[in-house]
């Protein structure tokens, strides 16, 4: 069965699953989630100004759902592929757990519910960029670029770097040159992370037909590009600090974690190519997830500790 055939029998069950709420939640891509919820944090943390608790909480139960919305679409369209590659053979809607009509439903549902409750509850400026970064991981991303383009998660990593965004205009109703930073952070960090996972699961994208950047241009032209993507993050990593909204010594932390960034992306340029275990790739991987983590972990530190500084000087 070709990918097109098995989507379209994918598409025609129109049976109704007996699904446990696991497998909806699996729908919502928990991992993808929680990176999500923790930028979007961070982005009302480190917002000037204050949101009153409850309204916070609205706001990234919102944003969470919007994003588990986008995760559902996106396993609804690409369930064809996903039964194939090994990666997501196991998803619920591949897997025969959940039918693709259910799937789309809840998706469109949650999606519609998290950008109303949060334009209603909170202010439509964010509520409108969720509803883009919905929009634009499931259409522009999932259903154009993720199979015409070796540059699909380049663009489509807009997608993934829009939370921390919509947590500052959730505090202040503005998207500044500071929340811009925080965008360009993941942006520029999405490429070296998903490509490192590209070339040790290349031959599932070459199963599938999805042109990622190592099956198209090959393993070197890729490596290149994970060390070019590893330097412009470190370096964007940096600018809170030089723009005023974090300290120096966030600065020197984001410096040590560039550097280490930089380091991995280096041995996966110096990785022969052809090499079946792939163990460079693997920890750049694994480092770059917690190297996302620990940089907004470092502004979130920094801006706390600011407020103390500031909260105890105020006291004497």
């Amino acid at each position: 069965m070709t990918v097109i055939d098995n989507h379209e029998a994918l598409a025609k069950d129109g049976e109704l699953s007996e699904a446990s709420a696991r497998d909806y939640f699996e729908l919502l891509k928990p991992r993808v989630m929680s990176l999500v919820v923790f930028t979007a944090f961070a982005g009302l943390v480190l917002a000037p100004g204050h949101i009153n608790p409850v309204l916070g909480l609205i706001a990234i139960l919102c944003i969470a759902v919007g994003a588990g919305a986008s995760g559902a679409l996106n396993m609804w369209y690409d369930a064809d592929i996903d039964a194939i590659m090994s990666r997501t053979a196991k998803r619920p809607i591949p897997a025969g757990r959940i039918a693709p009509s259910e799937a789309l439903a809840f998706g469109l549902v949650l999606s519609c519910f998290s950008v109303v409750i949060l334009g209603l509850a909170v202010n439509w400026l964010s509520a409108g960029i969720l509803a883009f970064t919905i929009f634009f991981y499931a259409v522009i991303y999932t259903m154009w670029l993720k199979r015409s383009t070796p540059q699909n998660i380049v663009i489509g990593g807009a997608a993934g770097a829009f939370p921390p965004m919509i947590g500052w205009a959730c505090v202040t109703n503005s998207v500044t040159i500071e929340s811009t930073v925080l965008f360009l952070i993941i942006f520029l960090w999405t490429p070296a992370h998903f490509w490192a996972l590209a070339l040790f699961k290349m031959r599932d994208y070459e199963a599938v037909g999805v042109p990622m950047l190592p099956n198209v241009s090959g393993e070197r032209v890729t490596k290149h590009q994970i060390v070019a993507y590893a330097v412009l993050t470190a370096i964007c990593a940096v600018l809170p600090s030089y723009l005023g909204f974090a300290s120096f010594a966030y600065g020197l932390v984001a410096a040590a974690l560039g550097v280490i960034f930089i380091y991995c992306s280096i041995a996966v340029w110096r990785m022969p190519d052809g090499d079946l275990k792939m163990i460079p790739a693997k920890k750049l991987f694994a480092f770059s997830i917690f190297y996302l983590f620990a940089i907004f972990s470092a502004l979130m530190i920094d801006r706390l500790a600011a407020m103390l500084v500031s909260y105890a000087g105020g006291s004497f």
